[in-house]
């Protein structure tokens, strides 16, 4: 994987707005470092008033030397704490844009990209962006800083100065071999750590289904693969950079032994003076440093650009073309629903929906049924643009739902899942993520009608109780009636349930259908079954086989007419 201007790009914009501190903070700090490159020259020059006899100099320049490196040292400091806060500010905004792109990925992102990835590139990825902002602008300025010491060398000792340029010249080759294959181990090793994150994130969110299921072993055996695949992973990283640091010791090693060899022999013959000498003890150790920081900056930058490419992938969205809205607004919705020649795959699949031509219409109670996999929740999944047909067109009140603004398509359209999603929160908060301005009242009213509130008041903390992550507290009914209540908070227009009374029990689905029914007077309530018990009461009933539509009407009508409705029903009666 290439990084292309283009992502390095969209991850720099984050650093426009603060431009001109960045420039003013960078261009204090390469004052103060090069100011830092007297510091040599003064302790050779104090050394040699020493051997002249000369002390009270040799300490005056002593003192400056200390007042100078003093002054430096607190302002560097304070510097790269201005830096700091300006990269913690930037890490969190890249964090955030990447996080609120994610939810707005299409559907098919999910099923091709696994959690762990997705939640790396909006943690991890970011982080290593910005934490090498400060350390590539430290470097920056210490190579001005080591140009001028160089200048000062070669106006010394044009050998030695020839010396520390061959040598870079050669190291510059080993490091750009390093930096290229430090950087494609790095992305083995990032895919790995996707896979571990994931698996252990599925894990303990399923935690009880996994010890019900006693499936703990078959699990174990499959992390283990993961985790042998990321430490072999892993160790070639660590064996790549041991190997480069190793090398830029050696390297260093020889620098400062050839360095202050030939230096030695040019003081001897007089060639150079004793404070040269002294001061290139020093000055030495800058290009060290530099080879040194160089090193670890390859590290940090191999897996920089590991992360720009994908964060770059999520935030321009490369993988995946956006999902794009119109600007109609339905203020005063009918709840027509009208599907005409919609054809639909999912990847790599056969096709689902075949020119399905299905109209439905408002105010009623309609119930869609099939076997499993004939298209009954593709439907739903296309009405709410979870997915998008490519052929054909769904319509609400005569409007196509891709001319439809987001905010538009979403108010208008409520569902309840078979496994709603509960999130985190108090049974409260779980309402007023929808509606801040929601009160303890109304959320009771709504609660009621879907048959939770007495259980709620139950608790020992009502409304302010946690539920835990997906709503792990609660049993699948109880989790259906909050999704109910908070689908009835919304007030849309069209109600879709997917299998949502299939989890409560003959009580509490009786009251619920009651629900459904005083709501149907003036909803399209749609209703995916696969118990035709709940549904038998429906006005309209569709039948939906190989993705078509076979038949419709009532229960005893369908009944007569719909040998494939019958069979469900026959299939039903004996499970039962």
């Amino acid at each position: 994987m290439k990084t292309n201007i283009k992502n390095i790009k969209t991850v720099l914009r984050y650093f426009k707005e603060y431009k001109f501190k960045i420039l003013l903070y960078s261009l204090i700090l390469i004052i103060i470092i090069i100011s830092s490159s007297i510091f040599g020259y003064l302790m050779g020059r104090a050394i040699e008033e020493v051997t002249k006899g000369n002390i009270n100099y040799s300490i005056l320049l002593l003192i400056i030397n200390l007042v100078i490196e003093i002054v430096s040292n607190v302002t560097i400091n304070i510097i790269y704490y201005f830096f700091n806060k300006i990269q913690c500010i930037i890490s969190r905004k890249i964090g955030y844009d990447v996080y609120i792109k994610t939810l707005k990925l299409p559907a098919v992102a999910f099923e091709e990209m696994t959690s762990g990835e997705i939640v790396n590139r909006v943690t991890n990825d970011t982080e290593a962006i910005v934490g090498s902002a400060q350390q590539l602008i430290e470097i920056f300025a210490r190579i001005i800083s080591s140009a001028i010491i160089l200048v000062y060398i070669f106006f010394n000792s044009y050998i030695i100065g020839l010396e520390i340029v061959m040598f870079l010249i050669l190291y510059s080759f080993v490091v750009k071999h390093y930096t290229k294959s430090i950087k494609e181990l790095g992305e083995i090793t990032k895919k790995y750590n996707d896979k571990f994150t994931s698996l252990t994130t599925e894990s303990i969110r399923g935690v009880r289904e996994i010890k019900t299921l006693g499936i703990i072993n078959n699990l174990s055996k499959k992390m283990n693969v993961i985790v042998d695949s990321l430490t072999k992973s892993t160790i070639n990283e660590t064996k790549e950079r041991t190997d480069y640091d190793n090398f830029a010791i050696v390297m260093c090693s020889l620098l400062e032994v050839g360095v202050f060899i030939t230096c030695a022999i040019l003081l001897g013959s007089g060639n150079v003076s004793l404070t040269f000498f002294i001061a290139l003890t020093y000055y030495i150790y800058r290009y060290t440093w530099i080879i040194d920081s160089l090193t670890n900056f390859s590290k940090s930058m191999s897996k920089m650009l590991v992360s720009f490419n994908r964060i770059a992938d999520i935030i321009n969205n490369k993988l995946y073309d956006d999902v794009k809205y119109g600007n109609i607004t339905l203020n005063k919705i009918k709840g027509v629903i009208e599907f005409k020649d919609v054809t639909f795959s999912y990847p790599n699949e056969g096709i689902t929906l075949d020119k399905l031509n299905v109209k439905f219409e408002p105010n009623k109670k309609i119930a869609i049924v099939g076997a499993s996999g004939e298209g009954k929740t593709t439907i739903f999944n296309l009405l709410t643009r979870i997915f998008d047909n490519k052929e054909g067109e769904i319509l609400i009140d005569n409007v196509n739902i891709k001319d439809l603004t987001e905010e538009s398509l979403r108010k208008n359209i409520s569902i309840i899942r078979q496994e709603p999603f509960i999130f985190n929160l108090s049974i409260k908060d779980n309402f007023k993520i929808l509606d801040e301005r929601i009160t303890l009242k109304e959320i009771r009213k709504y609660c009621s009608l879907a048959s939770i509130d007495d259980y709620i008041m139950s608790l020992p903390k009502k409304y302010d109780t946690i539920l835990g992550e997906g709503g792990v507290n609660l049993s699948g009914g109880q989790k259906q009636r909050i999704a109910i209540a908070r689908t009835l908070l919304k007030k849309s227009k069209i109600i879709l349930m997917d299998e949502a009374t299939s989890s409560l029990d003959n009580v509490s689905q009786s009251i619920i259908k009651k629900t459904i029914n005083e709501l149907a007077k003036d909803h399209t309530v749609l209703i995916v079954a696969h118990r035709l018990s709940t549904i038998i009461d429906s006005d309209i009933i569709y039948v939906v086989e190989h993705g078509k539509i076979i038949d419709f009407g009532t229960h005893k009508e369908l009944m007569k007419s719909c040998k494939f409705y019958q069979k469900l029903h026959t299939i039903e009666d004996k499970i039962v």
